[in-house]
């Protein structure tokens, strides 16, 4: 089942996402929205993710873009990139594929079911600002998603496995993360990020995108 996108679903989703951002010092604003048919892009398959982005884009390397698109090939959710150096006065052309592309169905009241709160784009937009997975690396050792304030974990969470708790490494302390919104948990089960994926985020927003 597809969902529909108009203005007041896409101003439903910045408040969202902005009660989750607010509490980490970030604020969205809401400068842009438009509404493209293109039954290709519609569904983001392979270079259509950035074809729609190329042709779509708005802003400078600082604006985050997002796109909602009524299906993603592949299943999945969402994908978006991460923050690089861009040299302030290039051409637009070199950051024009930056940008979060997302299922419509994940918005407010969508039609995903255990993801239609609102909350991957939330999990999104924490990669545009520059974070990863917490389970980076699949792996309980290494540098993972070199935060050291989210607990390791070998796998994504699926749901939101409280009874037990998930502990895919069961060498570490504590069990893992998946309230965080970087793991792959269900909407309901998002509660926060931690102090360091709130520093990480300031930071490479101040040194990557900020003043471009």
């Amino acid at each position: 089942m597809a969902t529909s996108v108009d203005k007041a679903s896409v101003v439903n989703q910045i408040q969202t996402m902005n009660a989750v951002y607010n509490s980490v010092g970030l604020n969205l604003v809401l400068t842009a929205t438009t509404l493209t048919v293109n039954d290709a892009w519609s569904i983001g398959a392979g270079s259509d993710l950035d074809a729609a982005k190329q042709a779509l884009r708005q802003g400078t390397y600082a604006d985050l873009n997002l796109y909602f698109h009524t299906n993603l090939t592949g299943g999945i959710l969402g994908t978006c990139t991460l923050p690089t150096s861009v040299p302030s006065d290039c051409d637009p052309v070199v950051y024009a594929s930056d940008g979060c592309n997302i299922h419509a169905g994940t918005m407010p009241g969508g039609s995903t079911y255990g993801y239609n709160s609102g909350l991957t784009a939330v999990h999104e937009a924490g990669h545009w600002f520059g974070l990863l997975h917490t389970f980076e690396g699949d792996s309980c050792s290494g540098d993972g998603d070199f935060i050291a304030d989210t607990r390791q974990e070998s796998v994504s969470t699926s749901g939101c496995p409280t009874s037990p708790a998930k502990n895919s490494c069961p060498d570490l302390p504590g069990n893992d993360p998946i309230h965080n919104y970087m793991d792959y948990s269900i909407d309901a089960c998002y509660e926060a990020f931690t102090s360091l994926q709130e520093e990480r985020m300031h930071d490479l927003w101040q040194a990557y995108r900020q003043g471009h």
